[in-house]
C-alpha cells in the first residue's frame, strides 16, 4: 500500500438521527474519507442518537471514553462550561464564514481547545446548517406583545433569551416536536431551516415560517475526540483527521445551501407563509442577547474571555460585510424570482 500504519478502529457517537441526512452525513463523510485515506486501516463506526448513547450524552460519553469520538453541537453542553455556546451559535453572533473565519483566523478554535481540553477532549469544526430559520408559529406575530405566554420549543441561549421576552419556553428532542405541535401542546416551535424542517412535516400544522433564526446565525457541527485517542493516532492519521474535518465543514454547508433554497421554493407552494420578525421583536431579541451575553460573562471569567474574543472580532467583521456584501445582497438578492416573504 501506499501508506503504512497500524490499523485502529473507532466508534463515533452521533447526536442525530438518521433523518437528518445532511448533518448525520457529516460524521458519515469524515468515517469515509478517513477509510479511503488510509486504504482502510483506520477505520471509524458512526453510530446515530441513541444507538450507542442518548443524543445529548454524547460528550460523556467521549469524555468517559467510552466511545473514541463523537458528532454534536458543542452548545448542548453549556451545563459543563458555559462558554461551549460559542462552539455552535450564540443570538446574533456570526454567519457561517465569519464563524469559519473566527474560528480558524480569529482565535476562535484555541479557545474552544481549552475548554474542551479541561474534559479530556480535543475538538473540530466539522460542519455547519447555514443560517437557521425563526421557526413555525400556528399565528402570526404582529408585535412584541403576542409573545407574551406563548408556548415555544427552542432550546439554548435562544430559549433564554425568548424568555426574557415573555414567551413559555419547552425544551423537547426533535422527534417530539410534531406530536407536541400536533395536540396542541405548542404554540410555536424552530429547528433549523426549510431541508430539516420540511422532513419533519412541521408545515402541514404550523404555517406560518419566521425569518430570520437569530438565535442561530451559523451554528458550527462538532467533532469531538478523546484526547487520549487522539495522542495514540499516528501523526499522519491525527494530521488526515485534522484535514477531513475541515472538508467536511465545509462540505456540509455546501450541501444545505443547495438543499434549503429548493426546500423553502416546495414549502411556499404548499401554502406556507414565509413571514419576517417585525422590528420591535428583533430590537428587543438584539437588546436582550446582548444583555444576557454580558451577565454571563460577568458570572463567568471563562466565558468572559470567549466573549471578549467574540465581541472584538464581531466588531470588524459585521460592519465590512454590511458595508460590502450586505448591500450588494440587499439590492441584488430580491430582484430575482418573486418575493416570498408575506409582511403583516
Amino acid at each position: 500500500g501506499v501508506i503504512g500504519g497500524p490499523r485502529v478502529e473507532w466508534r463515533v457517537a452521533s447526536s442525530f438521527p438518521p433523518s437528518m441526512d445532511i448533518s448525520q452525513g457529516g460524521p458519515l463523510r469524515v468515517a469515509e474519507r478517513i477509510a479511503a485515506l488510509t486504504e482502510g486501516r483506520f477505520t471509524m463506526r458512526v453510530f446515530a442518537a441513541n444507538e450507542l448513547v442518548p443524543g445529548l450524552q454524547v460528550m460523556d460519553a467521549v469524555q468517559a471514553g467510552t466511545t473514541q469520538a463523537g458528532f454534536t453541537a458543542g452548545y448542548y453542553y453549556v451545563g459543563k462550561h458555559p462558554g461551549l455556546a460559542f462552539d455552535t451559535s450564540v443570538p446574533f453572533g456570526f454567519d457561517p464564514r465569519q464563524q469559519n473565519a473566527w474560528m480558524y483566523y480569529g482565535g476562535g478554535l484555541e479557545l474552544m481547545r481549552e475548554i474542551h481540553s479541561e474534559f479530556g477532549i480535543i475538538n473540530f469544526p466539522c460542519g455547519n446548517t447555514g443560517g437557521q430559520m425563526g421557526g413555525w408559529f400556528r399565528q402570526p406575530l404582529n408585535s412584541a406583545a403576542d409573545l407574551n405566554g406563548l408556548r415555544m420549543r427552542i432550546p439554548g441561549i435562544g430559549g433564554e433569551v425568548m424568555t426574557r421576552m415573555g414567551v413559555s419556553v419547552q425544551v423537547l428532542a426533535g422527534g417530539d416536536i410534531y406530536p407536541a405541535l400536533e395536540r396542541g401542546a405548542i404554540d410555536a416551535c424552530e429547528w433549523i431551516g426549510p431541508y430539516d424542517d420540511m422532513n419533519l412535516g412541521f408545515h402541514l400544522i404550523a404555517k406560518n415560517y419566521y425569518t430570520p433564526g437569530w438565535w442561530e446565525p451559523g451554528p458550527t457541527l462538532t467533532l469531538q475526540v478523546n484526547q487520549q485517542a487522539f495522542n495514540a493516532l499516528p501523526n499522519t492519521y491525527q494530521e488526515m483527521l485534522t484535514e477531513v474535518c475541515k472538508e467536511v465543514n465545509f462540505n456540509m454547508l455546501n450541501q444545505y445551501d443547495a438543499a434549503n433554497p429548493r426546500a423553502l421554493v416546495t414549502l411556499v407552494e404548499q401554502g406556507v407563509q414565509l413571514r419576517a420578525f417585525p422590528d420591535d421583536i428583533l430590537e428587543i431579541a438584539w437588546n436582550e442577547s446582548n444583555a444576557y451575553l454580558e451577565e454571563q460573562a460577568a458570572a463567568h471569567s471563562g466565558f468572559r474571555k470567549i466573549y471578549e474574543s467574540f465581541k472584538a472580532f464581531r466588531e470588524t467583521i459585521f460592519p465590512w460585510f454590511a458595508e460590502n456584501e450586505g448591500r450588494y445582497a440587499r439590492f441584488a438578492f430580491p430582484k430575482v424570482g418573486r418575493a416570498m416573504t408575506t409582511t403583516g
